[in-house]
């Protein structure tokens, strides 16, 4: 198994396979807009426009999980970091990331990382097999994960 065996469904919601991502790095994270961390918003810009054209996709996924701090609309959540952060990697809809509802990409990268979503703006390295290698706390600056990024691009 690997992350290519999911759909998801953009902002816009076009749903999109994730295999289209085969054998390219996948930056996957649970974000919010009224967080403390949402200036990683333009680190993770930052970062997807470093690596891009290596093949880096980062792919970020609203969640209202904690604190209540993404209360807008899927759309609303695309349109604020596209305004605000110049963000061009794809958002998608709005989902859960922990518990009993947690969306089934979740559920699969915590359990391949052994790791645990405390809060927003965790991140999750996917290598180009699709094969989730490492989770990041919410504290890791975005540019913190380059050397590992540079890596999987070797």
């Amino acid at each position: 198994m690997s992350i290519y065996s999911f759909t998801a469904r953009k902002a816009n919601g076009e749903t999109v396979k994730l295999s289209q991502y085969e054998g390219k790095p996948v930056l996957i994270v649970n974000t919010a807009s009224e967080c403390g961390f949402t200036p990683q918003y333009a680190e993770l810009q930052s970062l997807y426009e470093q690596y891009k054209d290596k093949g880096l996709v980062v792919l970020g996924f609203p969640c209202n999980q904690f604190g209540g701090q993404e209360p807008g609309t899927s759309q609303d959540v695309e349109a604020f970091c596209s305004l605000n952060y110049g963000v061009t990697f794809p958002i998608f809809e709005k989902l859960e990331v922990k518990g009993s509802q947690a969306d089934p990409i979740f559920e699969y990268l915590t359990k391949e990382t052994g790791g645990e979503i405390k809060w927003n703006f965790t991140k999750f390295l996917v290598d180009l097999a699709g094969k989730p290698v490492k989770q990041y706390d919410s504290a890791v600056k975005p540019q913190e994960i380059a050397p590992d990024i540079e890596q999987l691009l070797a």
